[in-house]
């Protein structure tokens, strides 16, 4: 590969991978194909056919899509739930092999990075909803046990890697409009001015919601701006920017409220008007040098800041007590870390050999505001502090990784991480009966991993690998404590994982690949809710808890500009010990749950399939469908979510005349109008665990693609 290509994020990579799942309505070309290309599992170039891992690349579609929400990229990757909530106070839902499907907001238990940047923060609470969809190049997912050697809350991992600029230069702009007010605008240049490629990204957004009280709107900013020093060495400098000003909170449905009107909002949502706020900004620098033919140095650090304003809906009778927080969340974040890295790829005893050692550090300062959302009989206003304290959390990591290709047939992978995540708490609201609820908690693990591919014939690769990993609780997760007292709960404890996987891939013919996996994973100290009242979520440890399943996905070009991709997971996720947990609200757990009991959030089994047809120009058209089995909504089974299948289809034309490409689209998603609970919000206190997913929707629009 020649050396100009060996700059992007301090690895070998090409301009363009190829996709192992299809977005809706994405042309697909496949004399334009090339061989995918991974670094989440192995923080080195390879090719996912020859790593000891479950990891798919997604690439972004070169048009053709709304390309706002992670989940449209998401759908076909098998093991991982990418729910769109249709409420953008909440973010998107994504669990991995169960792991995170118990968060009512943001995403916990996988880690997230955008262009190596964390999207998780150090206490393991993540969100996409920065992630720049127009300005990127491939999203990469990994599961399983090497997911651990990102530290903290690594059930999986999500990469998104924007595109490098391209020669010659380029000039996009989307549109798209459609059902419920929904549009989105997009300006994209891309290209290389001498030592220079850029990526800059701008894209507005808005939308009424499917649902009564779901208004919100949009602004995101992305570039990306690599400036080639010499021929070994480049800086790359990160910015992104993400506005959304009082995004609508419908909340949650009964089951009830769901089968009377699925587009109304709760009660609630209107008389407090629920709505949230979110500004963000950060940026990054990552330096990459060549030292020599056989050792890499990458050096990242990055600055960010997010604010948050929300309302909640929590009754002025439940903020009486002099504990209470009250019902407004003032969040003012700072954020920073820096990971330094150096890769040697040589030979050991004769055969390929590569190592990575590295160290990372994560910084988070949060001054964490309460007010009360009342002010005499008005609500939904900003009333009278009940919460002022300074949180921080950082974590310090080493680790290191090696693959060595032992024989033609074997190569074996090996790993280890140690990890340091330190919590403190400055109470600043101090009364006669609100005490000092300062403190701190420190939590470490040494999470090792390790694996083995056997290379059975050139189209056929076994593999193996074990780990360990660990999860602490988030700062929301500490918040109060679960006897009533006053303070955080430092007493819970970090969930600890014993993971296993064995895996086959196959690589039959050019243009068609499968790959089959069966996964185990056994925690211990899993984290779970322990009560629910007056607005107050508190958490518990459960001793063990079990995560067991099986994944096949299904990608070929079958014939001439067609292609069919499949994916199906079945899991099994279930708590392995009894303990006591609420029925509804309650002040202490009372109520007992079985060993075996399925965890919420987790359906047991999933699919989807879809099916592409089109060349580089020309028609396009797409047809696709999504199945979810039952999803449980709380740890005692009460109540669940129906099953369901939907499916959409899309269709557009693709043309070139002279310097402009064009491509017009149209699709319609829910073509049944089916009624059905897109996710839920596992074990809400209230009742309200269903989040209808829209009817029948349609989408239009056009991508215009200028280069000289």
């Amino acid at each position: 590969m020649p050396t100009q290509r060996m700059f992007r994020h301090g690895l070998l990579l090409p301009t363009w991978a190829l996709a192992t799942t299809v977005a809706a309505a994405q042309p697909i070309t496949p004399q334009a194909e090339l061989a995918p290309i991974t670094v989440t599992a192995t923080r080195t170039a390879q090719s996912p056919f020859d790593v000891a891992a479950s990891v798919d690349v997604v690439a972004a579609p070169a048009s053709g899509s709304l390309d706002v929400n992670a989940s449209e990229l998401l759908q076909g990757v098998p093991g991982i739930l990418a729910r769109d909530r249709q409420n953008y106070a909440q973010d998107t839902q994504i669990s991995i092999r169960g792991f995170g499907a118990r968060t009512t907001f943001g995403i916990r238990g996988v880690r997230l990075y955008s262009d190596g940047i964390p999207a998780t923060m150090p206490d393991g609470q993540g969100q996409v909803s920065h992630f720049s969809l127009d300005a990127a190049d491939r999203i990469e997912v990994l599961r399983g046990p090497f997911s651990a050697l990102y530290g903290n809350a690594s059930g999986g991992v999500v990469q998104l890697f924007s595109a490098e600029g391209t020669d010659p230069p380029q000039v996009r702009l989307g549109l798209a409009g459609g059902s419920d007010g929904m549009l989105r605008a997009a300006l994209n240049a891309r290209g290389v001015q001498g030592p220079l490629d850029y990526n800059i990204d701008f894209s507005h957004f808005r939308t009424d919601g499917y649902r009564d009280h779901s208004r919100a709107q949009r602004e995101s900013g992305n570039a990306v701006l690599g400036w080639k020093l010499d021929d070994r060495r480049k800086l790359t400098v990160v910015l992104n920017t993400m506005n959304l000003p009082g995004a609508q909170d419908p909340l949650g449905l009964t089951p009830e409220q769901f089968h009377d009107n699925p587009r109304q909002a709760d009660e609630a949502a209107t008389t407090f008007n629920t709505r949230k706020s979110v500004s963000q900004q950060q940026a990054g620098l990552t330096y990459d040098d060549q030292l020599s033919n056989a050792s890499h140095l990458r050096l990242m650090g990055y600055y960010g800041q997010r604010s948050v304003l929300q309302y909640l809906s929590i009754p002025a009778t439940a903020q009486i007590s002099p504990l209470s927080a009250g019902g407004v969340v003032d969040l003012g974040n700072e954020y920073g870390g820096g990971d330094a890295r150096w890769t040697w790829a040589s030979t050991l005893a004769g055969l390929p050999f590569e190592l990575t050692v590295g160290a990372s550090y994560d910084n988070q300062h949060q001054h964490r505001r309460g007010f009360e959302n009342f002010v005499d009989d008005t609500v939904g206003v900003r009333g009278a502090l009940r919460r002022d304290e300074q949180d921080r959390v950082h974590d310090f990591d080493q680790y290191a990784q090696a693959s060595w290709r032992v024989a033609d047939a074997w190569t074996v992978m090996a790993g280890l991480r140690h990890s340091e995540v330190k919590f403190a708490t400055d109470d600043r609201y101090i009364t006669a009966a609100n005490p000092d609820d300062s403190g701190r908690v420190d939590y470490s693990a040494t999470t090792p991993v390790a694996g083995v591919l056997y290379r059975v014939s050139p189209t056929a690769h076994l593999y193996a690998s074990y780990g360990k990993g660990f999860e602490t609780p988030t700062f929301s997760e500490l918040g109060y404590r679960n006897d009533g007292d006053s303070g955080l709960n430092f007493g819970l404890r970090p969930s600890r994982t014993r993971s296993a996987e064995v895996g086959l891939k196959l690589r039959p013919r050019p243009g068609t690949q499968a790959d089959f996996a069966l996964f185990r994973a056994d925690s211990r100290d899993e984290v779970a809710v322990a009560t629910s009242l007056g607005g107050r979520t508190t958490y518990q440890n459960i001793p063990r808890a079990r995560r067991q399943g099986a994944e096949a996905s299904l990608t070929t070009t079958f014939a001439p500009h067609w292609k069919l991709q499949l994916a199906y997971t079945w899991l099994d996720a279930s708590f392995r010990s009894p303990f006591l947990a609420c029925a509804g609200r309650c002040a202490a757990p009372n109520t007992p749950v079985d060993a075996g009991a399925r965890i919420a959030g987790v359906p047991r089994s999933n699919g989807y399939a879809a099916l592409h047809y089109g060349g580089e120009t020309g028609w396009q058209a797409d047809l696709d469908g999504r199945y979810v089995a039952a999803v449980p909504t709380d740890d005692l089974g009460t109540t669940k979510a129906s099953p369901y299948a939907v499916f959409g289809t899309g269709a557009g034309y693709v043309t070139d005349h002279g310097h402009w490409r064009t491509h017009a689209f149209a699709r319609i998603d829910n073509l049944a109008d089916r009624r059905y609970v897109g996710s839920v919000i596992v074990n809400d206190g209230n009742g309200r665990y269903f989040e209808p997913g829209p009817g029948r929707t349609f989408l239009l629009g056009v991508d215009l693609r200028w280069q000289p």
